[in-house]
């Protein structure tokens, strides 16, 4: 993102002490300044979500304490977002209290990209919120690619049928043309994903399989195996964060996905480097992030920026 936007970064320290504990410091004046800070809140091999939370927490609080003029936590992926209403009795809201974090500490903005449920996100927050879409970044990168095939865009669940709607209606505009929609029925329990029904023609067509992101890859598995039992004749997957858990390597393997496309929000390290490099297109989300953190220190248009 520095380099997308001709600046340096910020110089700060970083130390653990032998108790667990960490200090996170500028070495920088931030006084009066309009200060960003850029972490995409998921586990890594080295730390876990909530250390890299509380690491965040602490050192926007100490930004804060040092005069800073307006304070921007970038948070490319957001963590405990899907977690934004209650399913069962005594259930935590923890999107709810990530926010009060996020607020406790200062934050005056919390910009992400492609929140799960853009509702809850934006409702669950009392200060500034910025949300990026990711449409546009995955438009870019398909469109070149697959333009000239005959496509449909299917929803892998009902509830994130408007988020495959509003890429179809993007990429639809790219190419000059009329795209169709489709929808696979998804039920989750206690762990257990069923629901079999299918909206929608795929026939003849390449299908691009459109989400938020990618667990374990078993939703986007069975919604390409059920495009190519209705005929497709190949199908992508498309999310902005590939979290990529558990089997993922073995479950993007599958042949039934032809490839699958993620933004580097989290780095692939959970997988297989030989899935990486057959089956995986990683696209940059720092163009796009930049040039909003750009906009919004210029007050210029965030609208225009995600228009396709």
């Amino acid at each position: 993102m520095a380099a997308e936007l001709g600046v340096a970064l910020a110089s700060h320290e970083e130390r653990s002490f032998e108790d667990g504990e960490h200090k996170t410091r500028s070495l920088e004046s931030v006084r009066g300044r309009d200060v960003y800070v850029i972490q995409s809140l998921h586990g890594g091999p080295d730390e876990g979500v909530n250390d890299k939370l509380c690491r965040l927490l602490f050192f926007l609080g100490s930004l804060r304490d040092a005069a800073a003029g307006r304070l921007t936590a970038v948070v490319p992926y957001l963590c405990y977002a899907r977690k934004d209403r209650k399913t069962k009795s005594r259930d935590p809201v923890t999107l709810r209290y990530l926010a009060g974090l996020f607020e406790a500490a200062g934050v005056d903005r919390v910009v992400t990209l492609e929140v799960h449920n853009l509702a809850a996100f934006q409702n669950a927050f009392r200060c500034a919120t910025e949300h990026l879409p990711s449409r546009k970044l995955f438009v870019d990168h398909l469109a070149p690619r697959l333009g000239e095939r005959d496509l449909v865009v299917v929803s892998p669940d009902t509830g994130g049928f408007k988020r495959a709607d509003a890429f179809r209606e993007a990429l639809e505009a790219r190419l000059g043309r009329e795209l169709p929609i489709a929808f696979m029925e998804k039920q989750r329990s206690a762990g257990v994903v069923s629901g079999e029904t299918f909206g929608g023609d795929v026939e003849g067509r390449t299908a691009i399989v459109f989400d938020d992101l990618i667990a374990s890859g078993t939703t986007m598995t069975r919604t390409a195996k059920a495009c190519l039992e209705r005929g497709a004749e190949a199908v992508y997957a498309a999310a902005a964060h590939g979290l990529f858990v558990g089997d993922a390597s073995r479950v993007l393997a599958d042949p039934t996905l032809t490839r699958t496309v993620v933004t580097d929000t989290v780095p692939p390290f959970r997988l297989d480097p030989a899935v990486v490099a057959e089956r995986l297109e990683v696209v940059s989300a720092a163009p796009l992030v930049a040039e909003a953190v750009r906009r919004m220190h210029e007050g210029a248009s965030l609208v225009e920026l995600l228009e396709v």
